[in-house]
């Protein structure tokens, strides 16, 4: 039997309402995988600051140069992080029952979904506020306009969109909270074996082209040339929209193939 859209749509926000007041209540999930990009920034920015933009512009040291370069790419661990914790949570609702519960209620089936994915991208663009606004405080100044600040935040909502599903993917295909933990840390770790923190021009050829066309870097270097008001590039752009797009219609379609099963008996 379908469900009417108004009953459906009423659904889906009694569950988002859910996951917040889930992350409102157990905030500590949240508060530490927020402070990995935030310590990384610090880090990278007071400690290796100086030999790191060095290396990389050929000249002298310049710390606000660097943390221009460095902030799209902690932004990027930050989605990344945001959407593991759901992963953690997606998780434990199939293992504590509550999951099984909702199968049996007179509910639009994808609400449950829906309610954790929308919950994931209002936390994560609340974090990306939150990190961009330190990286403001550290120095940071943009030459973006506001068109070009439009589409960095639509890139960014987006890829978070398609992130959030996979790691929900991740969450419903994991046996417990810490396989999920454990399964879900690529998401993490990607922008670091991207071009988060060096070009991938300063990479060996055997990792470069990985570096180069994995999902992470395309988006680190196409927010990089929009919140830097440089331009970008057509490849860049393509590739960013490209897998964003593919990563959400991907988790979508594996997320909903995975809640739809009949549970294993």
């Amino acid at each position: 039997m379908s469900t009417p859209p108004t009953h459906a749509l009423r659904d889906n926000l009694t569950m988002l309402r859910r996951n917040l007041l889930h992350a409102r209540r157990y905030p500590s999930l949240t508060l530490n995988l927020l402070l990995t990009p935030v310590m990384l920034l610090l880090l990278f920015v007071y400690v290796f600051g100086d030999v790191m933009s060095a290396g990389i512009d050929g000249g002298g040291p310049d710390r606000a140069e660097y943390l221009a370069y460095l902030l799209p790419g902690i932004l990027l661990m930050t989605v990344g992080g945001t959407a593991l914790g759901i992963a953690v949570s997606v998780a434990m609702d199939m293992t504590e029952g509550i999951i099984a519960r909702f199968r049996t209620m007179a509910i639009s089936r994808s609400s449950v979904l829906t309610g954790h994915v929308l919950g994931s991208v209002i936390q994560t663009l609340g974090a990306l506020v939150l990190v961009l606004a330190l990286g403001f405080a550290l120095g940071f100044r943009s030459g973006a306009t506001p068109v070009e600040w439009l589409a960095a935040t639509g890139l960014l909502a987006l890829f978070s969109l398609a992130v959030t599903w996979i790691a929900v993917g991740i969450g419903l295909a994991s046996p417990n909270a810490e396989g999920a933990g454990n399964i879900g840390m690529p998401l993490v770790l990607l922008p670091m074996l991207g071009s988060a923190f060096v070009p991938v021009e300063a990479m060996p050829g055997w990792f470069r082209w990985f570096a180069e066309y994995q999902p992470f870097t395309p988006v680190i270097e196409t927010l990089r040339g929009l919140l830097s008001g440089t331009g970008i590039g057509t490849t860049n752009a393509v590739l960013a929209l490209g897998w964003s797009l593919g990563l959400v219609v991907l988790g979508y379609a594996w997320s909903r193939a995975l809640f739809t099963r009949e549970p294993r008996r």
